[in-house]
């Protein structure tokens, strides 16, 4: 297969015109004639996952953030990003990103997180243009479970970081109506909250919104990782690929933890806090 038409599928799938207009998406290094039999998919092009790809032989490296989001006036070796780009282009190997696009298409990235942590979807939490699409989604567990157990199924269900899982409610609070976003949500704690659901799982949520969000009544805080958050998605793309080549490309998810956060550390100080 030429790597144009695996931009083909994937455009079919994650619509650029559907990118939020700050995006930068689409293909950032290769040539489309070039032969592709080998994908990785990724969330972060960083060195470790520029790395992977080339190591495994992989022609594409696909991944959900963007290289180059801001404009840039060049792209020097002797520069982070700019050295990456270099390095995919000596290896044979293109990138090409699908963010926002991603975030919206029907399936998407929050579809990928609902699947994970076990909903129902039952449609968008900000519609789109177009039929279910839009940012988030909502869905339902089979069963109502406390807010504690509720936070633990997310934890088990995606990789471990250093930040892990946290929540913000009644650890009692009964849980079946769920909203999710991939990514950093808390643009969208509004939202949640008109939609009446009893949690939202979200990433990068910060202290003083989720404060102000449970004080006036909303639903219950699920804190995640930004990476974990979006690390469903990889699989998805990757059977969209699967299934349009039928084993004509060998499509790959990455293994490599790019979350920025390496430490943890748990204070063991008491500080008379009750």
């Amino acid at each position: 297969m030429k790597l144009a038409d695996v931009i083909a599928v994937l455009e079919s799938a994650y619509p650029p015109k559907t990118a939020e207009s700050w995006d930068a998406v689409g293909l950032v290094c290769g040539d489309p004639g070039e032969e592709v039999t080998r994908v990785l998919v990724c969330v972060d092009p960083t060195s470790s996952t520029v790395d992977e790809a080339l190591e495994g032989g992989a022609q594409l490296l696909l991944a959900h953030h963007p290289l180059l989001l801001r404009g840039v006036n060049g792209v020097p070796a002797d520069e982070p990003k700019g050295a990456l780009v270099h390095r995919l282009i000596r290896g044979g190997a293109a990138l090409y990103c699908a963010h926002t696009n991603a975030d919206s298409a029907l399936p998407g990235v929050s579809d990928a997180l609902a699947q994970a942590i076990g909903l129902t979807v039952t449609g968008p939490l900000e519609a789109g243009e177009e039929g279910g699409t839009g940012i988030g989604r909502i869905g339902e567990l089979a069963a109502p479970e406390p807010l504690s157990a509720f936070a633990q199924r997310v934890a088990d269900a995606l990789p471990a970081t250093v930040q892990g899982v946290r929540a913000a409610g009644d650890p009692d609070r009964p849980i079946r109506r769920v909203a999710v976003c991939g990514g950093a949500g808390d643009s969208y704690l509004a939202t949640a909250k008109r939609a009446g659901v009893d949690a939202y799982v979200t990433a990068d949520l910060r202290h003083h919104p989720a404060s102000e969000h449970i004080e006036s009544g909303g639903p219950a805080l699920v804190d995640v990782a930004h990476w974990a958050s979006e690390w469903p998605w990889c699989e998805q793309a990757a059977e969209i690929l699967r299934s349009a080549f039928g084993g004509r490309v060998d499509v790959l998810v990455s293994t490599r933890r790019t979350d920025p956060w390496t430490v943890g550390a748990t204070s063991t100080a008491a500080g008379g806090l009750a």
